[in-house]
């Protein structure tokens, strides 16, 4: 497909005949890239407002904003096992695809994650891999537009439509590198875990979980736990971004004052004037009523204690992970992150993650012998390598 500039543009899509029609005829590729673009900065849902979409020869792009539009057909083809799809960075399109139509797109490629596994670094740009890979040039000029605004310019609707002509290319070359390499295997672990529905899903119950907060008292938490919820609920009814509602401090100021009445909660610093007596005051009274009735089993058993190792032996296992990361050209935290590492060292015979399949052969086996002394560090032509020890017996 040939890059999409002003003088040829795809028109938009503003009726659901011609949604099915288009996807009809995707359905018959063998892989369709896909983007969307929405604003989310003064609600609580993101709002779509378009959604992107390419085959071999044609550009798909769906005004959702069009009045009576049934999204139907597109998520129908978003689960036809035939075709895989194709995002980059997808975790935010994933949620709002999510939330809907209920549904997460199947099979999926997130090119992100495949360059990752190429050697292309941590969470890489899609302009900087259509300009590596597919030579293209795109034109930034419309990235902070505001998409729900009417008519579309001439200049968004190219902008919208390389996301996804220029994406062919990319996921093609990636892909190929891949199978070349064998680690189709590496990246199908990361699609499925990006594909789990829990990742686009905040029950209100868990809201508290996502506050950063230090309490250590059980009635705090059991406090927040029930205020977090209230506001999930008002936020989602309302349809305004939490914040909007009230803040992560002013949450927390309450769950450890615990206030009884209207007039200990109008004292409080972080509640707004007036506040108090307000619906959501009352609110806020009955769900630290209800905390209060509740049962501190029910919170989550509290984080172990950061293991008690070496810090020198936790430094070596990320320089092990960092050298393995360079030989193998993947990004070292597709292998592991920095709190997996550490809890690798201070428990090495636990069946961690990082020692399962081929972060396992990679690495998870060669950290293993260097915390029991099997082998240590050190350098060929310039890079760490793990090297055997020798055994004291033989000496």
């Amino acid at each position: 497909m040939s890059p999409v500039d002003a003088s040829h543009l795809p028109q938009l899509i503003t009726s659901t005949r011609a949604l099915a029609e288009a996807c009809e005829r995707l359905a018959e590729e063998s892989f369709v890239t896909v983007d969307t673009e929405f604003m989310r900065e003064t609600t609580y849902y993101p709002r779509l407002c378009l959604i992107q979409m390419a085959g071999e020869n044609e550009i798909v792009l769906v005004d959702t904003q069009a009045p009576e539009l049934d999204l139907a057909p597109f998520f129908a083809l978003m689960t036809n096992p035939a075709v895989i799809k194709v995002f980059h960075a997808a975790r935010q399109d994933l949620e709002i695809i999510w939330q809907k139509g209920g549904v997460i797109p199947s099979p999926l490629v997130d090119t992100q994650i495949s360059a990752m596994v190429c050697g292309y670094g941590e969470q890489i740009g899609y302009e900087s891999l259509a300009s590596g890979l597919a030579h293209a040039k795109i034109d930034k000029s419309s990235r902070f537009t505001d998409w729900s605004r009417r008519p579309l310019s001439a200049a968004q609707l190219v902008y919208a439509a390389a996301d996804v002509t220029h994406l062919r290319v990319v996921y093609e070359k990636l892909s190929a590198r891949i199978e070349r390499n064998r680690r189709e295997d590496w990246v199908a672990g990361e699609m499925a875990a990006l594909a789990n529905p829990r990742n686009y899903e905040t029950p209100p119950q868990e809201a508290w979980l996502r506050i950063k907060a230090r309490l250590r008292k059980p009635a705090e938490k059991l406090a927040l736990m029930e205020l977090a919820a209230w506001r999930e609920h008002e936020a989602m009814t309302r349809d305004v971004p939490r914040g909007r509602v009230l803040k992560d401090d002013a949450l927390v100021e309450i769950a450890m004052a615990n206030p009884k009445s209207v007039a200990e909660l109008g004292q409080l610093r972080a509640v707004p004037n007036g506040f108090e007596r307000s619906r959501a005051g009352g609110d806020i009274l009955e769900a630290l009523e209800r905390a209060r009735s509740l049962d501190p089993s029910i919170l989550p058993p509290p984080e172990p204690d950061r293991p008690n190792v070496s810090g020198a032996l936790v430094q070596l296992l990320k320089v092990l992970l960092q050298a393995v990361a360079d030989r193998h050209q993947v990004a070292s935290r597709l292998i592991g992150a920095a709190d997996e590492v550490e809890q690798l060292a201070a428990r090495p015979d636990d069946p961690h993650p990082i020692l399962q399949g081929w972060k396992g052969e990679i690495y998870g086996d060669l950290a293993v012998k260097l915390i029991r002394g099997e082998v240590t560090l050190g350098l060929e032509k310039g890079r760490v390598v793990a090297v055997p020890r020798p055994d004291p017996a033989r000496d």
